[in-house]
């Protein structure tokens, strides 16, 4: 379906396709940095990290709960409209999450987790992500770019720390979440697997439902369906393991746009020898997560070396 699968050189100008619809990254002249602000008692650390050329980036990075970590999970947070939030979601969590919160049980499985604020949340919330939206779109950048950066500028941060230079990284996420976890993974090969939560749907399948009026502004980039489906961008992951869960009640991704995506990486996953890399689970419920996807969560991840 796809010629460039399996062809690296190929894979990477997708790639730079992708990253050109996104718009110029924020980059810093410097390189990325950061300062360590507080060392709590819980193996909580709480960073200042300067990872583009304009706002420093909050950040928490927990330490797995065992002398060796068995990898890093690079946490993404939802939307929700809880600009407040952020990155202490990983913390205190969410109504749409099960509980405790992801933090407290990926330490405790012996993962290290690293969250930051996203453009617009938690200690970033000026300016408004209304306003950040025209501002890049009116540069000619967007807004889900310049969060994309930053997730993958602080990838490019924690590898540098020692102890974490060789570590596997896997993404995860809910909602909004769960579509920066599928895209990091996607533009950046150093992710050595993708857990998305109740995002997920094949573009065309939201515009014939209506449900892609759901996403906030950020979440579209002009011009991006004239030249990708969500099943290429995920592609991208392949043969990389991904799991994708949603809930068959869920605006936001319609039936038709789980059943679509499902098929075409199944196709991709086969062409790759990988046919077990790809899992969609759907589950009763709604834009939330349910306790048996909470299970297939930490499941995934305990298999995960």
């Amino acid at each position: 379906m796809w010629p460039w699968l399996g062809d690296a050189a190929a894979t990477a100008r997708r790639r730079a396709d992708l990253w050109r619809l996104l718009g110029p990254r924020p980059w810093r002249d410097s390189g990325v940095a950061g300062e360590c602000l507080v060392r709590e008692h819980n193996g909580v650390e709480r960073w200042r990290l300067h990872l583009n050329r304009e706002q420093p980036v909050p950040a928490l990075l927990l330490n797995a709960q065992s002398s060796t970590p068995r990898g890093v999970v690079l946490y993404c947070h939802a939307h929700g409209n809880r600009f407040d939030v952020g990155k202490d979601e990983l913390l205190v969590g969410r109504p749409a999450l099960q509980s405790p919160p992801y933090g407290e049980v990926l330490a405790a499985r012996g993962w290290a987790v690293l969250a930051i604020d996203h453009w617009g949340f938690g200690e970033r919330q000026a300016p408004t992500e209304r306003a950040l939206v025209k501002r890049a779109l009116w540069q000619g950048e967007t807004l889900w770019g310049w969060r994309v950066h930053d997730t993958l500028a602080a990838l490019d941060w924690l590898r540098a720390l020692p102890g974490f230079e060789t570590l596997p990284v896997v993404t995860l996420g809910l909602s909004m979440g769960s579509t920066m976890a599928l895209w990091a993974a996607a533009l950046d090969d150093r992710i050595a697997g993708c857990i998305d939560l109740c995002c997920a749907a094949e573009y065309d399948a939201l515009l014939h439902s209506g449900g892609f009026d759901g996403h906030g502004e950020y979440f579209f980039i002009p011009g991006l369906l004239r030249e990708f489906t969500l099943a290429e961008i995920s592609a991208l992951i392949a043969p990389r393991p991904h799991l994708s869960l949603a809930g068959r009640a869920d605006p936001l991704t319609p039936p038709e746009g789980l059943a679509s995506l499902d098929r075409a990486l199944r196709q991709a996953y086969a062409a790759c020898g990988a046919a077990d890399g790809w899992r969609q689970v759907v589950e009763d419920g709604g834009h939330a997560e349910t306790p048996t996807m909470r299970a297939q969560v930490l499941a995934w991840l305990d298999r995960t070396r």
